[in-house]
């Protein structure tokens, strides 16, 4: 039995022998330092070796120990691609054991509708979750709590989102993102609790959020966010603020959302305080400009409730002008002292207007083609004058109008060493100088438009004008060169010329029996009265060919009274204003237009016509535009010509018109034939409301909508058998109503309405779709 057992032992110690040689040679690095002399990696699969390699710390030759340990396995941890990193030594070779992390072969997305598939796929892979990347669940969880932000932001609070990872062979998963994206929730109530001077109402009418109604689809004013909750209180406390509250505050704001997450309710609570009104208004500091100049520049009166924007606005006015006397650095501080017990305020305009600032030099930097003497005549902010805010802004502005440069931006640094200059420096970025363009355009009344030019809008970089153009349609053939000097004066002066040439199938566009053909040698001078209004003066040669045809008693009537070719010459003046803040969708500013034409004495007709026309428009929110427009129009005869040329008539009807009538139609007829034959008196206007279409910010710029009410006709003041009715009566206006789409497609400006005459009379001819496409020059 003792035999027995002491074999028993030795087998015991020969065992714990070989266990411990093999622990030596494969276990985990322990506390013994040896150098590597080779290093081999085990369990890769998609992952090149050297690619472990490059983020190795330690490489063939170092000297390895437990303080390396940890940092190979955190180095391989950080590249993303391993869930399991192990370090061993089998002699003196460092063994790493790896296990990759999947690969993702598949991604797809079910339930989303609020948010574009190839938008939502785009940005995940921009986050790291795309077809053949390494699968990383943290990525996963982060995009489902992105997710939950974005469709919390579109008010849907109900949504769901359920990830599923399922394995695939070859160590690759695919990956399921199912989207129950709910209702949207909507404001129900917004109440305020505090208000005693003003009503509810009033201070809601404030928001841009609130309860579901009518317009809600369109202004999405039901839909809450936490950034137009927090604007919407900004303005309420600017409401308050500015009606002598100086001590408003907003207590509390309470969200909350109703059980089944598809009602808010938003609940504010204020504390109004008492109103203050201004006790006295002092300026202090150092007074360049004297106190007289400036006082009118406050809008603050002893007695009135103290106003924070009238107060800041009055700040700037006087900062505005010092900087327009040379103090370019002026600060003008509001310092406002309160007496609560008195309920006043008084306020004092504490002036710093800093030293006197001239403007050393003007650079000009950008203009590889456009002559420096171009930019030049625009500035208005000279060398060796005093800096002007006022000026740099007027010479950034007139340098833009240009339309040769995509950028212009003016940067006034001080000149090094100096403490009282600047220099202005004008950066600009160039357009092609030339353009050629070529469209096709529809337009109901002439039916298909071709249209090319050639136009040279800075000739050699002189600001010169070259064009060439034509257009062509069923009813029209127009041919034009034109060129014009800006500058043909140093006072700013412009000269131009004009010859054109046009045939027009009176038949094709409006019905009647005969056509024209005209030829145009024209020159013009334009001179500059100010910033937003010119004068024009001209003169032309105009040859006309008139075609009567033989339907038509009207045009035979005439070519036996006056012949069918005609030689005149015509002058014309005009003026126009022009203060909208774009040309493209204005929202605010107007157009102002006043044209003279006459065929002066010892023409073969001798005629005049006088036109008026006005477009006005006004901002009545941040989203919606007034549209105010009218054209008043009247020509006559004199000396042997006994009226204005009918041929030269006014027309009104169709989409540039009264809409909802056929374009041209209005007026007075031919007896005979009941042809459209216009006349010399035309009344047209418009009321529109426009409003940018609904969804990205991007479609508002191309993509405009409008609800009008548009009147006017035509009428021929002078006695004619042949055509009825004459005179004029304001009872003949028509009138109609309608819904307006423009669109700047990339082949031209898409125009298409809905209109419903709304008194239409017997004879008239109507049209409620209407829609032209292109544009004509």
């Amino acid at each position: 039995m003792r035999a027995i057992t002491l074999a028993l032992r030795r087998g015991a110690r020969r065992r714990i022998i070989v266990l411990a040689a093999l622990w030596a040679l494969t276990t985990p690095l322990a506390a013994e330092v040896f150098q590597i002399a080779d290093i081999r990696v085990e369990g890769l699969q998609r992952i090149a070796p050297g690619t472990v390699f490059n983020y190795l710390p330690v490489q063939v030759g170092d000297t390895v120990g437990d303080g390396v340990t940890g940092g190979i396995i955190r180095s391989l941890y950080q590249t993303g691609f391993f869930d399991d990193v192990r370090v061993e030594r089998e002699g003196n070779v460092l063994v790493l054991w790896v296990r990759e992390r999947p690969a993702i072969a598949s991604i797809d997305i079910t339930g989303n509708r609020d948010i574009d598939t190839k938008a939502l796929t785009a940005a995940l892979a921009d986050i790291g979750l795309r077809e053949g990347r390494v699968f990383d669940r943290s990525v996963l969880d982060r995009i489902e709590q992105e997710l939950e932000r974005q469709y919390f932001a579109r008010g849907k609070y109900g949504v769901l989102i359920q990830s599923t990872v399922s394995p695939l062979e070859r160590n690759r998963v695919a990956v399921r993102i199912d989207i129950t994206e709910g209702l949207t929730a909507r404001i129900k109530q917004i109440t305020l609790i505090g208000n005693d001077a003003f009503s509810e109402k009033e201070l809601l009418n404030l928001f841009e959020l609130g309860s579901s109604n009518w317009a809600s689809f369109y202004t999405k004013n039901d839909q809450y966010s936490k950034q137009k909750l927090a604007g919407d209180l900004e303005s309420l406390r600017s409401f308050y603020l500015d009606r002598g509250f100086v001590q408003f505050d907003i207590t509390s704001t309470q969200v909350s959302i109703s059980a089944d997450k598809k009602d808010i309710y938003i609940t504010v609570v204020i504390d109004e305080g008492e109103p203050f009104r201004i006790s006295e208004i002092n300026l202090a500091g150092e007074q360049t400009v004297p106190a007289e100049e400036l006082f009118p520049l406050i809008q603050l009166k002893r007695g009135d409730y103290f106003s924070r924007r009238a107060t800041t606005e009055s700040a700037e006015r006087i900062s505005n002008l010092l900087g327009d006397r040379g103090y370019a650095f002026a600060n003008v501080n509001t310092i406002p002292e309160v007496d609560t017990e008195g309920r006043e305020v008084a306020v004092t305009f504490f002036i710093d207007p800093g030293q006197r600032v001239y403007v050393r030099r003007v650079n000009m930097k950008g203009n590889t083609r456009t002559r420096d003497e171009v930019l030049r005549r625009e500035m208005r902010q000279l060398e060796s004058a005093w800096f002007s805010a006022e000026l740099v802004r007027q010479s950034r502005e007139r340098l833009q109008r240009l339309g040769y440069f995509e950028d212009v931006s003016i940067e006034t640094p001080a000149v090094p060493g100096s403490t009282d200059q600047v220099d202005v420096n004008v950066t600009v970025t160039e357009r092609p100088a030339g353009n050629i363009a070529a469209g096709v355009g529809y337009s109901q009344s002439q039916g298909i438009i071709l249209n090319a030019s050639v136009t040279q809008n800075n000739f050699l970089g002189t600001g010169k004008r070259v064009a060439l153009g034509l257009n062509t349609s069923q009813a029209t053939q127009f041919y034009q060169i034109a060129y014009t000097n800006p500058f043909y004066t140093v006072d700013g002066i412009s000269r131009g010329f004009n010859i054109s040439y046009r045939e027009t199938n009176f038949d094709e566009l409006i019905g009647a029996d005969y056509s024209t053909d005209i030829g145009i040698l024209g020159m013009n001078f334009g001179l500059p009265i100010s910033d937003i209004s010119r004068a024009g003066l001209g003169i032309r040669y105009q040859y006309t060919n008139f075609k009567a045809g033989s339907f038509s008693e009207l045009a035979q009537e005439f070519v036996a009274e006056n012949g069918n070719v005609f030689n005149d010459v015509i002058l014309s003046a005009n003026y126009t204003r022009d203060s909208r803040d774009t040309a493209i969708f204005p929202t605010r500013g107007g157009l102002r237009i006043l044209r003279a034409d006459l065929a002066i004495p010892g023409s073969d007709l001798e005629y005049y016509k006088l036109n008026y026309q006005e477009q006005y428009y006004v901002p009545l929110t941040s989203r919606f535009v007034l549209g105010l427009t009218g054209d008043v129009a009247y020509g006559g005869g004199y000396g042997d010509t006994s009226a204005l040329p009918f041929f030269e008539n006014y027309y009104a009807g169709g989409p540039r018109s009264v809409r909802g009538f056929i374009a041209n139609s209005l007026g007075p007829r031919e007896v005979d034939d009941d042809d459209p034959v216009g006349g010399n008196l035309k009344v047209v206007g418009s009321v529109e409301l426009y409003a940018p279409a609904p969804g990205w910010p991007e479609l508002s710029k191309t993509l405009r909508l409008g609800a009008f009410v548009d009147f006017g006709n035509v009428w021929e003041t002078n006695s004619n058998r042949l055509i009825e009715p004459t005179g004029f009566n304001l009872n003949d206006l028509r009138f109609s109503a309608g819904l307006s789409a423009t669109w700047l497609s990339p082949i031209g400006a898409l125009s298409i309405s809905f209109a419903y005459p709304l008194n239409e009379e017997e004879g008239d001819e109507t049209q409620v779709f209407q829609f032209g496409l292109g544009q004509t020059f």
